[in-house]
């Protein structure tokens, strides 16, 4: 080791001075400079490796010449101050400091963390008590090392929740579907409910409004704002009437059937028949039907309501404004051309416990509790062919186009019958809304500047206050943008749920096999094709990336 009195301290003690004779101390190593800077006096303070590095390199090189007979001079450590550094994250929702201990110099103090927030304007969401923990394990440290911690957090914002209505009565569909317990605790499988009836003043919808959300901040305290969730209009549809005490509730004012719509509900008059076969003749009613019996060979139904048939429909065609419900079976034959002799068209929901070589198409969710057999079904939402424990539901043969997606225990069959599915078929008309959404939102957000443009250009309040034509001018240029300001509102809410409908749309529209999918299944999602050559146990079937995949990660 070098002598330890090659080394001392600068007069002002800020440097490690190496005072040193080439031929007398030389060759030296830079292991051997460390090995004196790890004396107490130096221990603390800050290595300088390139000053170490120059000074072994001069040192050897003058050990063995003329000229190392003269003392060189070098500073080979110095004392540093404790450092403090702040970074914070792209999105400016979160602030975090690191302290580095000294090398023999002062230690961050809070006056300085708190001088360093303000230069870079960190002001929001700061916690003192995290600041204190690091200066305190700052002062644990050894010379050199550090302690990082997040010291500030942003508030993220909360957008507004979208208006909902719900529907406080049962529907037909719902009970219909139901067998009803006996007294002893069996289930009577005849007994599929009684008709479900309202009274006036009976509550029918709740709507609960849409929220404006919570505007959030980052660290450095700008804010984010929130949001306003989507309203809708809660609609009285006839034998209802919106509440003279609450705008958000639906009640009704006649007796009769209940039946949901889109935006609200409507309560029927309800025309009870035994059977609809060639002696009682094809029904047209202005109200909802209920068939105690079946719907026979050839007899048409046509209703401005639900359809509700608590038998068989056999090669008939019914159509209804609202639902279709078939408490038994719906059953048909195929015709030349492939046609079929059953049709049930609805703008609600059908549902039906088996269902063959019968035509299905409505704009609400198809249900078929046991079988759907050698059918064509269209629906602009979801074919689910499963009962209520999910081990019986054969979907076989056919076609089915459902938008939003097809669920079935088992698809297909052993003979390998060809099945035809199509779902998410609309991503394009879904890509195109949303770009007339944005370009509708470019042209307000114009709109909106040039009136906000020509509202600052207005002179003092004080020159046109008494003028009647200017004040209701500047009136009506201030409603014009409340109104601009609102729709561009909406049209943003409305935008942001088009495109996050798009962003998943294969992976809400799918399809779902619970128990079987057979060999000879056509399958069509979106533009992506697949036929499956062998059978398939539980799974979940997507479009990813422009194909067909199979999922078995769910499998029971």
């Amino acid at each position: 080791m070098l002598a330890p009195e090659l080394l001392h301290l600068s007069s002002d003690s800020q440097f490690a001075e190496l005072r040193i004779v080439p031929q007398k101390h030389g060759p030296i190593t830079e292991e051997s400079l460390r090995q004196l800077l790890t004396l107490p006096e130096f221990a603390s303070l800050f290595p300088l490796e390139q000053a170490i590095k120059t000074a072994v390199k001069d040192v050897n090189n003058l050990s063995v010449k003329d000229e190392g007979c003269h003392e060189l001079f070098f500073r080979i450590a110095e004392r540093c101050d404790g450092k403090i550094t702040l970074e914070t994250t792209k999105d400016k929702m979160q602030a975090s400091m690191t302290l580095v201990a000294p090398w023999g110099g002062k230690a961050v103090s809070l006056p300085e963390v708190l001088q360093q927030l303000k230069q870079q304007n960190i002001c929001m969401g700061l916690s003192k008590q995290k600041i204190e923990a690091l200066l305190n394990a700052a002062g644990k440290l050894r010379p050199g090392e550090s302690v990082s911690g997040v010291i500030a957090v942003g508030r993220p914002v909360i957008n507004g929740t979208h208006a909902k209505l719900e529907r406080k009565v049962p529907l037909a569909r719902e009970r219909l579907l139901q067998p009803q317990e006996r007294e002893d605790g069996t289930v009577d499988m005849r007994n599929l409910g009684s008709v479900v009836m309202v009274r006036p003043k009976d509550l029918l919808m709740v709507k609960i409004p849409a929220t404006d959300g919570v505007n959030g901040y980052n660290v450095n305290g700008e804010i984010i704002p929130a949001k306003a969730g989507k309203d809708l209009e809660l609609k009285a549809g006839v034998g209802t009437e919106i509440s003279p005490t609450n705008p958000n509730m639906l009640l009704a004012t006649a007796a009769g059937q209940p039946v949901e719509f889109r935006d609200g509900m409507q309560v029927d008059d309800v025309l009870q028949i035994k059977d609809v076969d060639v002696g009682y003749g094809n029904v047209d009613f202005k109200g909802s039907v209920l068939i105690s019996g079946d719907v026979c060979e050839g007899m048409r139904v046509r209703s401005s309501g639900d359809i509700t048939v608590m038998g068989f429909v056999e090669s008939a065609t019914l159509e209804a404004d609202g639902d279709i419900t078939v408490s038994k079976g719906v059953l048909g034959r195929q015709l030349g051309g492939n046609e079929l002799s059953t049709h049930l068209h609805a703008k609600g929901q059908i549902s039906a416990q088996f269902v063959q070589y019968s035509h299905l198409q409505c704009l609400g969710n198809v249900l078929v509790t046991k079988q759907l057999l050698h059918s064509h079904t269209e629906t602009d939402a979801k074919l689910i062919v499963s009962d209520s424990s999910g081990r019986r539901g054969d979907l076989v043969g056919g076609w089915v186009k459902a938008e939003q997606g097809i669920q079935a225990v088992t698809i297909g069959a052993t003979a390998d019958t060809k099945t035809e599915l199509y779902c998410a078929m609309r991503l394009d008309e879904q890509k195109l809304k949303l770009k007339e959404l944005d370009e509708s939102i470019r042209q307000l957000v114009v709109t909106k500047l040039d009136m906000e443009a020509r509202l600052r250009k207005l002179p003092p309040k004080a020159e046109w206050q008494q003028d009647a034509v200017m004040v209701e001018q500047v009136k009506m240029m201030l409603e014009q943008k409340h109104t601009i300001d609102a729709e561009l509102t909406r049209e943003e809410a409305e935008a942001d749920t088009v495109r996050n409908d798009s962003d998943s749309y294969y992976h809400r529209n799918h399809i779902e096999v619970k128990r079987h999918m057979y060999a000879n299944v056509e399958i069509h999602i979106g533009g992506a094709q697949h036929k499956t050559q062998r059978e398939h146990g539980p799974c979940v079937v997507e479009n990813q990336g422009a194909e067909i995949t199979f999922d078995y990660s769910n499998r029971n």
